[in-house]
């Protein structure tokens, strides 16, 4: 079973573009869908982009922005654009391949990560998995959210979406 957790790890970044390509040819968007899944989806991106503002991977157990309140709201993010793909889609099938897909690649990775958390900061991470860590003061920096490259997720969001709206154009 680790084994196939870490090859899901691993390949998550090709199967999320193996599962993107699956929905666009069986989405069946409407305009009202569209717009309803976009604003789920860039709701989901917001949560990221404030993660990523945040983060210092592999520097520190983060505790501030969306981090005191959760472990994952980069994967909580992921998890709420993968439901706006889905909404928009208008497709059973879509639906469930998005679920499948983050249903196996987030709790695979959140183990691996949780497992390097541990071994790289040891009582500060289990204090802070167990709640029992202070919040950190630290204002969100673009600068920081841009060095975590989240401009990736927003372009693929972006193209997700224009590519959506394409297909809604075309079948009119």
């Amino acid at each position: 079973m680790a084994d196939v957790a870490a090859w899901l790890v691993r390949r998550r970044v090709a199967l999320g573009f193996v599962a993107a390509i699956v929905a666009l040819v069986l989405a069946r968007p409407t305009w009202s869908t569209w717009r309803t899944g976009l604003i789920v989806a860039v709701a989901g991106e917001a949560i990221r982009i404030w993660a990523a503002g945040h983060l210092e991977k592999s520097r520190e157990v983060t505790r501030s922005g969306p981090y005191r309140w959760t472990r994952h709201p980069l994967y909580a993010g992921s998890a709420l654009i993968a439901l706006g793909i889905v909404i928009a889609a208008r497709s059973a099938v879509v639906a469930v391949v998005a679920a499948l897909y983050i249903g196996l690649t987030i709790p695979a990775a959140i183990r691996a990560e949780e497992g390097f958390l541990r071994r790289a900061f040891g009582d500060t991470y289990d204090r802070y998995r167990e709640a029992r860590s202070e919040p950190m003061a630290r204002a969100f920096s673009v600068e920081r959210a841009l060095r975590n490259r989240e401009y990736r997720a927003a372009a693929g969001l972006i193209a997700g979406f224009a590519l959506l709206a394409m297909k809604v154009l075309l079948s009119i």
